[in-house]
This record gives structure tokens, sequence and C-alpha cells, in this order.
């Protein structure tokens, strides 16, 4: 209990009490209190007057100060008491409570030791390295005597053990983002990211604390071979949002969509009339797909494919075969382009039966008797 300084005397007071002195007198490695209406001082050894390792008193009180303390031992000429265990008395009821609600406090670096960290919250606390930060951290030097967010993530009071971390709220608010980020975002909607990591399938573009993915498929209308022909780690780009999934916390995202597609203007880039090379992509039953622009492709009809007749396009093209087409039509709206194989072959003239034609006219004799004769001198 804490006595009433008035009526206060020092044969009354017990080992455990709590009482109030002030600091009259600070030496290195101890300091002195007067009692009030006491003739006897009062003692703090330096290991009393802190939970965590103090090199000199005077780096913990001073001169004047008031302090709550608890006695330790009541000698005749003196007291010996403890401003440590005066502070845990309450400090213990304060950290079980946070403990149990999961609260999150600041609290200063007092000690960087081999391991991890060491504060005062009343006790000694510990943060171990493991539990500092969600990343590596090589030097610890930097974080004495500055604040840290923390909270318990282990309490023993018996052991006197109370281990804190300053991750778990890092994660904590990560997730916190994170879930804000989600639920903000529309399908459609376009933002800049900045590539983080790069896979073979793809990048993973950071949105504001949550990643979404762009697969490779995305990353451009041409066609890409490895992620890092296209972008790169740190990159600013813009994304196209094409789904979220809220269950998963996964975001698919698109590069290419925030670029000017290939068919965009394609009139300037093809003419009608225009004879050009492409590549054959695909071979289906009435004719050949044709690239004849990255990501532009164009139908030659099957029947638009040769003089000749044909069954299957397959008789004569084959997937990856360089052509030369003709442009017939462009359909921009329906981003289609018919395309012509057969206007560019060379057609065998028919053989000219029109010199015998004039030959009958002038005779008066009829093709078919001239060819008759001729059989019959063969005979």
């Amino acid at each position: 209990m804490v006595e009433d300084m008035n009526q206060m005397n020092v044969k009354d007071l017990e080992v455990g009490d709590i009482i109030f002195a002030k600091v009259t007198k600070v030496e290195e490695k101890q300091v002195i209190v007067s009692i009030e209406n006491s003739k006897v001082d009062g003692i703090i050894p330096i290991s009393e007057l802190s939970s965590i390792h103090v090199e000199k008193a005077s780096d913990v009180v001073s001169e004047g100060e008031e302090l709550q303390l608890k006695v330790k031992k009541v000698e005749e000429d003196a007291l010996i008491l403890s401003k440590r265990a005066a502070l845990a008395e309450t400090s213990w009821e304060v950290l079980e409570k946070r403990f149990e609600t999961g609260e999150v406090f600041e609290t200063e670096i007092k000690d960087v030791v081999k391991g991890g960290l060491v504060v005062d919250i009343g006790v000694r606390g510990f943060i171990p390295a493991s539990l500092v930060e969600t990343h590596y951290v090589e030097d610890f030097s930097e974080y004495l005597n500055n604040t840290l967010t923390v909270k318990i993530v282990e309490l023993d009071r018996e052991k006197k053990r109370v281990i804190l971390s300053h991750r778990a709220v890092v994660e904590q608010e990560q997730v916190s983002k994170k879930h804000k980020v989600i639920n903000s975002l529309e399908v459609g909607q376009v933002i800049e990211g900045t590539v983080q990591r790069l896979t073979d399938f793809g990048a993973f573009v950071d949105i504001g604390g949550i990643d979404g993915l762009v697969h490779i498929s995305q990353l451009s209308y041409n066609h890409v071979d490895k992620p890092s022909d296209v972008v790169e780690e740190g990159q600013k780009v813009n994304v196209k949002i094409l789904s979220v999934d809220l269950d998963n916390d996964r975001i698919s995202l698109s590069i290419k969509e925030t670029q000017p597609g290939p068919w965009a203007n394609i009139a300037e880039k093809l003419s009608v009339e225009a004879v050009i090379d492409g590549t054959v992509k695909r071979l289906v039953s009435f004719g050949a797909f044709v690239e004849v622009i990255p990501g532009v492709e164009g139908l030659v009809h099957i029947s638009q494919i040769s003089h000749k007749h044909i069954a299957t396009p397959h008789e004569v093209l084959k997937e990856g075969q360089t052509v030369t087409v003709k442009v017939l039509d462009i359909n921009e709206s329906e981003q289609r382009i018919s395309l012509s194989m057969k206007e560019l072959e060379e057609v065998e003239p028919e053989e000219d039966y029109s010199q015998y034609q004039q030959k009958e006219e002038n005779s008066g004799f009829q093709l078919g008797e001239m060819i008759g004769d001729k059989l019959k001198n063969l005979k």
C-alpha cells in the first residue's frame, strides 16, 4: 500500500510497501532519497533504478525528482528502495491488458544486444531480431534511442518475460492496407504501378501496397519471349485491372491494354491494293490467317489462295510460311482484313486459235474440216 507521507513512521514500513520520496543526491552507483517526516534516508542501488542495464544513475534520475518506490529492505539507519520494482507493480497489469487486446503502442529502444533490441516498458521487454522488420536487417545500431511501434506477442509474468514484435505491427498494417486497396479496385480501371519482380510467366506490379500479376501474354501486343525483354524491376508502368479475386487476394493486370492496339488507325498503316509480305499464322478449312503487321491478321479466303482448284489450304500453305498478299478490303471497326494471293499469281495464257479462225473465214472452210483433212493425209 501507499503510505500517507504526513503520518508515516519508518518503523511501520514493511518490505513490499510503496512510498514516494524525493531525490536528494545522485551518485554514480546509487541514488539517495529523502522520506518526508523521517530522519532516515532511502537508498536506491543502481540495479534497482531500471529494468534494463544502467551505466550511471544520472542517466535515469536527477536531483529534486519525486519517485514512486517499493521497499526492498528495512534497516535501522536506511531503507533499501527500488524504482524498478515499484514501476513493475503497475506495469504488469497494463501489459497484460495490452497483450489480451493486441494493442499497438510505441516504445523507445534502450539497448541493442546480440539477438535483438531491449526496451523499458516498466519491465524489461525484448524484441528478437527476427521480429524487428519484415526484411533482413544487418545493423541494428540505428534503432538505438529511436521509437518503434510494437505489440506484445508473448507474456509470462512469473518468468518476467515480455516478447515484443514490430514486424507483427508492420504485417498487420500491410494486410489492412492490402484489403483497403483491393476493395478500392474496379475492373477496367487504369492505374500506375511499379514492377516489383519478374518471373518466367510474367511480372508482379505493386499497385499501392499490393502486387498484381501481369501475365506474359498481357505485357505486349507483340510476341514476348521473356518479360525482361519488355519491362524491368523498378520501372513505373500503367496497368489495367482485368480481374480481382477478393477471396484469394489475386489481381490480374494488363500493360498491353493500356497501349494503342495494333488495329488502331490501321487504315494509316495499310491501304487497299497494297502488296505486302506476311506470315501464315493459322490454317483453317476456309482459308489462311496471315499476319501482315505485328498483332494484325488478315484472311486469305480459300478462293483467293490460287487460281488452281484446291480442296484445303494445307495443300499449298503451312504455318510459319512467308507469303506475299494483296489487300482487298480493310474493316477497322470489325478488325477484319481481306487478302488475296491469287491476284498476284501469273496466269498462264490460253492457246490462241484466232489465226485459224481468220483462215476459215477467208477460205470458206471450217476449222474442223481443215483438221479432218490433215487426219486423212496422215492415214
